[in-house]
């Protein structure tokens, strides 16, 4: 069984990939972790400081597929 990893997607990316390598990992749609994202920032407030610190800190995907 293959350890999976949280990474940065390059095939479903719409700004840096953080959604969509979390929704990978998560194996679930982006459309629906972008949703979170997008609620979170709207009514909390910190959505897009987490989002930019997964950006600077989160590797890109580095398989072949």
């Amino acid at each position: 069984m293959e350890k999976k990893k949280l990474t940065k997607s390059r095939k479903d990316k719409k700004i840096f990939g953080v959604c969509g390598g979390l929704a990978e990992y998560l194996n679930c749609d982006s459309t629906v972790i972008r949703l979170i994202l997008a609620i979170s920032i709207l009514g909390f407030g910190v959505g897009g400081f987490v989002y930019l610190i997964a950006a600077l800190v989160l590797p890109e995907d580095d398989s072949e597929e």
